[in-house]
């Protein structure tokens, strides 16, 4: 039976999934989100890590056809980029409101759509996967739907306790991040026009980050034994399992402190 490895931290975090404007080139949208738009971000005290995913333009998914679950990603829900920020406290988002501020202005300027998500305070795990020196050279973002009879407690322990370890010992990892989250609250990331939509059927409540060696050992990952055995049991707790590609995964803010420039 696979074990699951140890984490190295359980942050206080948050993810907000984000769209570009689409009545402008999308690049557009995601340099000035790399650029002048990062700057606003990393200036926001209280953050312990701030980094942005940039997710790749053509992303039909990642995760093989699995009956009974929705594993093609809708082309009018797929995700641009994802905002992933880890705070220093419970009490940080607090003292970062006068900046968030400036962030909200900001938004209209090259998003269409946000959403936040979150877990509970400390709820998130990082975990030790990789060896000393190494470092991710290709990433998949995982966003899972649980099924509607499936209890919020019971689905976390489930990824936790089971998806996890059986994921991790497949694939040689470099890197391994999970996000459990709490029900989808409107009004918790509200940026003036900019759309926050949302409808339940379309809510995630878990995200899970894959770092490997490189593109071929991303693609035999998901091509593999661990990854097919796992998608038969994938219907008895998940109606949506979407996997993501990633492009970029470019930190900002690292152990609570500003960078130069990002590090990809």
């Amino acid at each position: 039976m696979a074990t699951t490895p140890a984490f190295v931290k359980k942050p206080f975090a948050s993810s907000i999934l984000l769209w570009v404007r689409n009545d402008q080139p999308r690049q557009q949208g995601m340099d000035r989100w790399k650029g002048p738009h990062s700057k606003i971000i990393s200036a926001t005290p209280g953050f312990e890590e701030y980094r942005q995913i940039h997710l790749a333009e053509s992303n039909p998914g990642l995760w093989p056809q699995t009956r009974g679950v929705e594993t093609a990603i809708p082309a009018d829900r797929r995700v641009d980029g994802v905002a992933e920020v880890a705070f220093k406290s419970v009490f940080s988002p607090l003292s970062g409101r006068q900046q968030t501020k400036l962030a909200y202005a900001d938004e209209v300027n090259l998003f269409r759509r946000t959403l936040l998500y979150a877990g509970p305070p400390y709820s998130a795990r990082w975990y030790k996967v990789a060896g000393p020196g190494e470092r991710a050279g290709a990433r998949a973002l995982i966003y899972l739907r649980k099924r509607e009879d499936v209890g919020t407690g019971a689905f976390r322990k489930i990824v936790t306790n089971r998806l996890v370890p059986a994921l991790a010992g497949a694939g040689a990892l470099k890197e391994l991040r999970t996000q459990v989250f709490m029900p989808w609250r409107e009004g918790l990331w509200n940026t003036p026009n900019v759309a926050h939509d949302n409808p339940l059927d379309q809510q995630f409540h878990a995200s899970l980050m894959f770092g490997f060696a490189d593109a071929e050992a991303l693609r035999a990952f998901f091509g593999g034994d661990a990854v097919a055995k796992l998608s038969a049991k994938l219907p008895a707790f998940a109606s949506a399992v979407h996997a993501y590609e990633v492009d970029e995964a470019l930190t900002y803010v690292e152990d609570g402190k500003v960078l130069p420039d990002y590090r990809s």
